[in-house]
């Protein structure tokens, strides 16, 4: 069996993005499935058999400890001599990177699920720019999951279009169309609402992510703040880890905390009923590498809002599955709310636009399949190099 170990940094990426994917190398590609990520025992306890699951200590940030998890993958690709190390998340794919070309592994895919460089400025940008440029360096092939990515990569100097691809219409796994399945929005709109005593005239608008100031949690909260000023019958519902970073405007967050058209939901495993029972769904994000939530709203025929960035405007089509406003900007966003208020019915359309628009272009299966023929043309173009040398 040809032999393929993914690198994440937390094991929520490898559980949410990989796994599904690999399920599918494993059972139409004859592929042996290693994963790598920091130590989670309930994650070990939940694969399946066929998964190969080796810790590797890591953490989000900077840290010392990145030394000794290079040269543990370096030991492990040396044993293992996997056939493709594929990796994402910025410090797993440094990591991975480094021990993987040191370890001489045949294909060292990045997969560019955001570049971390972005929202930063001066020396930190300098910093992470240069971390994002030896990991393309030390790759084979580099795959971003947009083509803004794709394009902004190029003009950035990250990498070649002779080194890089975007399989099909990019995302890191597309959309499981049997899980978010439109012909329960009704039942699940419904059931949402009534948990929150949330009336069918009210006008809701949804957030699904981390409470943190690249996600643009702060311009949201702003925007809310005014649009509740103007439609009192408009409420907001959160969905996601409910801690705070320090990105947070403080007296905004306590805004949110004592408004009571202000919904903290916590996390779920059900995002698909809270998106049936939203209005409008919002990402208004300073740096994302797809936004795969964009595409998941969509599916649920809920039209959407987000900012001008490489990823999300990817995910949609503006004017016709949603809108596109400024970066930072909460004029243009509760500008954008209010439209969607005050004109329900293009809400409609835009929503049934948008589960078209990803039933054609992002659906899960297919998503696999394009995948699958990609990781054999790697391998086959690995084994034509070495007949040519």
């Amino acid at each position: 069996m040809k032999k393929i170990c993914f690198v994440t940094t937390i094991s929520s990426t490898l559980n949410a993005f990989v796994l599904e994917t690999a399920k599918y190398l494993h059972e139409n590609g004859e592929y042996d499935i290693t994963f790598i990520c920091d130590y989670d025992e309930n994650f070990k306890n939940s694969l399946p058999e066929f998964v190969t699951y080796i810790p590797v200590r890591m953490s989000r940030g900077i840290d010392l400890s990145g030394f000794k998890a290079v040269f543990e993958m370096y030991k492990i690709f040396k044993k293992n001599k996997f056939d493709i190390v594929q990796y994402s998340t910025p410090n797993a794919s440094f990591y991975a990177a480094i021990a993987s070309k040191l370890a001489n592994v045949p294909v060292r895919l990045y997969c560019q699920w955001g570049i971390v460089y972005v929202g930063f400025k001066g020396i930190r940008r300098s910093i992470f720019k240069t971390i994002e440029k030896t990991v393309c360096k030390f790759s084979t092939w580099i795959e971003p999951d947009s083509y803004g990515n794709f394009y902004f990569s190029h003009e950035e100097g990250l990498y070649t279009t002779e080194k890089s691809s975007v399989v099909w219409n990019g995302s890191a796994s597309g959309v499981d169309l049997m899980k978010f399945d439109i012909s329960q929005k009704s039942v699940w709109r419904t059931e949402i609402r009534q948990k929150y005593s949330v009336d069918r005239d009210t006008f809701l608008i949804g957030f699904v992510g981390r409470i943190t100031g690249d996600k643009g949690i702060n311009e949201l909260f702003g925007a809310c703040r005014a649009l509740f000023n103007k439609k009192p019958n408009s409420l907001l519902l959160l969905i996601g880890d409910t801690e705070k970073s320090d990105s947070v405007n403080e007296e905004l967050y306590k805004w949110s905390l004592s408004e009571e058209r202000v919904i903290y939901c916590g996390k779920t495993n059900e995002v698909e009923k809270y998106l049936s029972a939203m209005d409008v769904f919002v990402l208004p994000s300073y740096r994302e590498g797809f936004g795969s939530v964009v595409i998941e709203a969509e599916a649920m025929g809920v039209p959407v809002i987000v900012t001008d960035i490489p990823g999300p405007t990817d995910a949609m089509v503006e004017g016709k599955t949603g809108i596109v406003i400024k970066k930072a900007d909460v004029a243009s966003l509760v500008d954008a709310l209010l439209f969607l208020n005050e004109n329900m019915e293009v809400g409609k359309i835009m929503g049934e636009e948008g589960h078209h628009y990803v039933y054609n272009n992002f659906e899960g299966e297919k998503l696999k399949q394009f995948i699958l023929e990609d990781r054999n043309k790697l391998l086959i173009e690995v084994e034509n190099d070495k007949k040519r040398t």
